[in-house]
């Protein structure tokens, strides 16, 4: 009877530890889905948007060029009248093409926004099922703690170049994307 409640034991703490390790990756596949699905809600429930938005926004903004000290009316009048009828507002965001369904998609197979092949909306065969397990990209695991994940999935055609996605836990079995890390030539 004692062996017994000690396999009991046993296979429940492997299978948690297994549920644990496995929920993060789950958590990327099914992030994969819904954007695929175009499932705002589940989208919505699987990515931390402010905290990605920044980490996107600091990664995509051009590093400022160091220049000389602004002109003055008094020794340079028309390049003051110049910087001040330049317009004032900030050049258009790049972050928002990664945050739409067709980026989170893009980024979450490999490719660059708007350079991804389509999503075949038809059921896929068994075959077609194999062919994808066999050919990639496949995500693995860049790094593994008890509350944040790293998940890296290279680019078909360019295995050079891997997107990092990380995921912190929120609750026992439940992960949220916080953090996107592009490629270096991408930044």
């Amino acid at each position: 009877m004692r062996l017994d409640l000690f396999k009991i034991f046993l296979v429940s703490v492997l299978a948690f530890a297994l549920a644990f390790a496995a929920a993060p990756w789950l958590a990327f596949r099914a992030l994969q889905d819904a954007t695929a699905a175009e499932d705002i809600q589940a989208t919505a429930d699987l990515v931390d948007f402010p905290a990605v938005r920044k980490s996107l926004s600091s990664q995509l903004v051009p590093q400022a060029p160091v220049t000389a000290e602004a002109p003055s009316i008094w020794t340079d009048p028309l390049g003051a009248l110049k910087k001040a009828i330049e317009p004032m507002a900030p050049p258009p965001p790049k972050v928002d093409r990664y945050l739409t369904l067709e980026g989170l998609s893009a980024l979450s197979r490999g490719y660059r926004p708007g350079e991804a092949p389509g999503v075949a909306r038809v059921k896929p065969t068994f075959s077609d099922r194999v062919e994808k397990v066999i050919n990639g990209p496949h995500p693995t695991y860049a790094y593994f703690g008890a509350d944040r994940t790293r998940i890296a999935i290279k680019r078909p055609g360019q295995p050079e170049k891997q997107t990092v996605f990380t995921f912190e836990r929120r609750a026992l079995f439940t992960w949220k994307l916080t953090h996107i890390q592009l490629p270096q030539d991408e930044r």
